[in-house]
C-alpha cells in the first residue's frame, strides 16, 4: 500500500477505534467526514467516495423518485428491528447501483485491496463506510428509520494485533442498544451490505 494512502487508512482507523459507536448526529458527522474534509450528506446531494481513501469524490443528486424509492423500501421494514435491517440491506444494494453509473464504480469488487488502489472504479473500506453512513444519515433525515439510529463508523484491526485495519458503518438498535455493523466493503457491486452484530464483526479478520 502506498505510504500516503496507508497513513490515511491507519490514522482514520485509530481515530474511529477510539470513538464510541453510539453518538448524536453531529458527532457522527464529525467522525465520518471531518478528517476527509468531506461535506456531510443532505436529502438532495451526497458526495460519494471512491478510488481508495476518498481520493475521488463524485456528487450524487437525489431526486423525488429516489426518495420515493427509499421510502417504499424502508416501509417494508417498519414492523420490527430485524425487518428494518433487512430493508436497509435492500436500500444499500439499490444505493450501490444508483452510485455506479454516476461515479463510474459499476462492477466494483468485494474486499478491494491494495492491488486496486490506483483504480478509481474501486472502493476501500474508507470509501464504503463513508458512503454507507451517508445513506443511513439520509434515511434518518427522511425519518425512515424507526428502530435504529445512526452511529459513528467503527474500526477493527490496527496492524499491530496482526489484523489489517478495517472500518464499517454502524447502526444502533433503539430498543436494545445492540450495535450492528453495516459493511458494504465485503460485497461486490449491487449486493446488499453485510449486516451483523458489531461484537461479532470485531472478531473477524
Amino acid at each position: 500500500m502506498r505510504t500516503a494512502v496507508k497513513r490515511t487508512l491507519v490514522a482514520g482507523v485509530f481515530l474511529l477505534g477510539m470513538a464510541t459507536a453510539r453518538a448524536d448526529t453531529a458527532s457522527v458527522i464529525a467522525a465520518t467526514y471531518g478528517e476527509l474534509s468531506l461535506s456531510p450528506p443532505t436529502v438532495n446531494n451526497i458526495d460519494i467516495c471512491h478510488g481508495f481513501g476518498c481520493k475521488y469524490r463524485t456528487q450524487l443528486g437525489l431526486g423525488a423518485a429516489d426518495l420515493k424509492t427509499l421510502a417504499t423500501m424502508l416501509a417494508a421494514g417498519k414492523a420490527n428491528a430485524a425487518a428494518e435491517r433487512k430493508a436497509i440491506g435492500a436500500a444499500g444494494a439499490w444505493f450501490d447501483r444508483r452510485i455506479g453509473p454516476v461515479a463510474g464504480t459499476t462492477g466494483h469488487v468485494a474486499r478491494a485491496n491494495r492491488n486496486y488502489m490506483f483504480d478509481k472504479r474501486q472502493m476501500d473500506c474508507i470509501d464504503s463506510s463513508r458512503n454507507t453512513t451517508s445513506l443511513l444519515l439520509v434515511l434518518d433525515e427522511l425519518k425512515l428509520l424507526r428502530h435504529h439510529e445512526v452511529s459513528e463508523p467503527v474500526a477493527r484491526g490496527y496492524i499491530v494485533d496482526g489484523r489489517p485495519p478495517h472500518v464499517t458503518a454502524v447502526l444502533t438498535e433503539k430498543a436494545s442498544g445492540t450495535e450492528w455493523a453495516v459493511d458494504s466493503w465485503t460485497r461486490s457491486y449491487g449486493q446488499a451490505p453485510e449486516i451483523m452484530q458489531l461484537s461479532q464483526w470485531k472478531t473477524l479478520d
